[in-house]
């Protein structure tokens, strides 16, 4: 997939870019695909070990929303990376280990908001926000501190102070 005025780079660019030669990043990623998914693995990682700290400080929910607004770099590597994906009648060719990773950082939220439903909003809120990043309005940061306080401060009733 590539989007509009985003070509996917070269081999000869990506290889460039890795301080390598093109025979060298041929021998370790033997086409787009692998290397694609190479990069996905990568970036997996990366958000995994994110996930897995906010987790263990209760910050999961609002750690995911943070990842989720990429800009500067990170926007550029997300769009970059997108560009060399293939799109076909079956969807985006990702990973099937991509669906594992959601699932972990869906469950993270999950434990964390300790409802379902609730989990499914603050993720999909995330998706949408890299979705704006990816299509070149990455988010300002006070908006998505706006999301975070708005989707995870408790306003339930059995919560709420009462008192007069």
């Amino acid at each position: 997939m590539v989007l509009a005025g985003d070509p996917a780079p070269t081999l000869d660019a990506v290889a460039a870019a890795a301080g390598v030669s093109k025979g060298g990043l041929l021998h370790h990623f033997p086409d787009r695909r692998a290397l694609a998914h190479g990069l996905v693995h990568r970036a997996l990682a990366e958000t995994d070990a994110a996930m897995a700290t906010a987790a263990d400080g209760g910050t999961a929910a609002a750690t995911w929303l943070r990842l989720s607004a990429a800009d500067g770099a990170e926007q550029a590597a997300a769009r970059a990376l997108l560009s060399l994906f293939r799109v076909s009648a079956g969807g985006v060719d990702l990973p099937p280990d991509v669906g594992q990773a959601v699932r972990r950082w869906q469950s993270a939220i999950e434990a964390e908001v300790g409802d379902p439903v609730h989990a499914d909003v603050v993720r999909l809120v995330g998706d949408g926000l890299f979705t704006e990043a990816l299509l070149g309005a990455p988010p300002a940061p006070e908006r998505v501190e706006a999301l975070i306080t708005h989707l995870l401060t408790d306003t339930s009733p059995s919560r709420r102070n009462t008192s007069r």
